[in-house]
């Protein structure tokens, strides 16, 4: 009778939280949306790798690819609202998305978790070294003029590149045909390749092959020009403003996680981006760093329902939808 009672005591202990083990006690699975190689992939692991130090626990990146992200955002939603699956998204996979995908059986704001903003970058017109155009203006006209023959990537519906496109139908009038693609990496190759023939693409994921002389580059689609290249224009000063899309980046757990684990990732991806290897890794790549106050969960939440109902109006009005 002694020994059951013991055994008792010593279950009830052993299950108390006060004998939990902290989190996290294992590694924690980060879902990337987009396959290896290209920008947020590359952000993922830049910063992942930080906040496994700051965690303790090793980050281990799965690429969730197709549909722009809402393939691995559905993941996202339906994993176990415990800290150990979380997702990076952006702009395009974590706001565009639901205004574009009209069944979507998730809510991106309310089935998903804020925990960090992390870095944004503008999006860059380049092309491949065969298009002959060497400034905006004449690439607008060689658009107009061959709008059969150009064919340009993105990541797929609802994607930064896809919307990028978009806003650079709007404003210069011209068109070529999108080819979708399950991430900006293989649609980067295949614009190396001269396959097709121009992007709207993230200035962290295109500025190397820009630097390697793969790639031309003709404007930046924001209101002042890149710290990483001050020397590539702004589309304004091209002769075509109003392009101005800027992809931001964030961290998401399913809804349900508790607090303090979201504060305990959340002082880790703080900490990562106030290292200065990191900054200088990201800022490289054409990112901009957003303040610890911009990061705190409730501010981020914030500001995702405000890039929803800006975005949701634009997309309406260009009457683009998935079903």
């Amino acid at each position: 009778m002694l020994r059951r009672t013991a055994f008792a005591v010593l279950a009830a202990l052993a299950a108390s939280p006060a004998l939990a083990q902290p989190y996290p006690s294992k590694p924690i699975n980060l879902i990337v949306p987009f396959s290896a190689g290209g920008p947020t992939d590359v952000m993922a692991r830049i910063v992942g790798e930080r906040m496994s130090k700051e965690l303790g626990q090793q980050i281990v990146i799965d690429n969730v690819t197709g549909a722009a992200g809402s393939i691995a955002m559905g993941k996202l939603v339906r994993s176990a609202p415990d800290g150990y699956t979380i997702g990076i998204g952006h702009l395009g996979t974590n706001v565009v998305n639901g205004a574009i995908y009209k069944n979507l059986n998730y809510d991106l704001i309310e089935d998903l978790v804020p925990i960090a903003l992390l870095p944004s970058n503008p999006l860059l017109v380049v092309t491949s070294t065969q298009v002959p155009a060497k400034d905006l203006k004449e690439l607008v006209a060689y658009l107009n003029a061959n709008a059969d023959k150009v064919s340009g990537g993105t990541a797929g519906m609802g994607s930064g590149s896809h919307i990028g496109a978009l806003a650079f139908f709007e404003v210069t009038g011209t068109k070529y045909q999108l080819v979708p693609y399950r991430g900006t990496g293989p649609a980067v190759q295949d614009l190396i390749a001269n396959q097709i023939q121009i992007m709207i693409d993230q200035s962290s994921n295109s500025l190397p092959h820009i630097r390697a002389g793969k790639l031309k580059v003709y404007a930046v689609a924001a209101k002042q020009r890149t710290a990483a290249a001050p020397d590539i224009p702004t589309t304004a000063e091209a002769g075509f403003p109003g392009i101005e899309v800027t992809i931001w980046h964030g961290l998401w757990a399913p809804k349900g996680t508790p607090r303090e684990i979201i504060d305990k990732l959340n002082a880790a991806a703080v900490a990562t981006l106030k290292d200065p290897e990191v900054r200088r890794k990201l800022e490289d790549l054409g990112q901009d760093i957003p303040t610890p106050a911009q990061m705190q969960p409730a501010a981020f939440g914030a500001f995702q329902r405000a890039e929803f109902a800006k975005w949701k109006a634009i997309i309406d009005k260009a009457g683009v939808k998935v079903e």
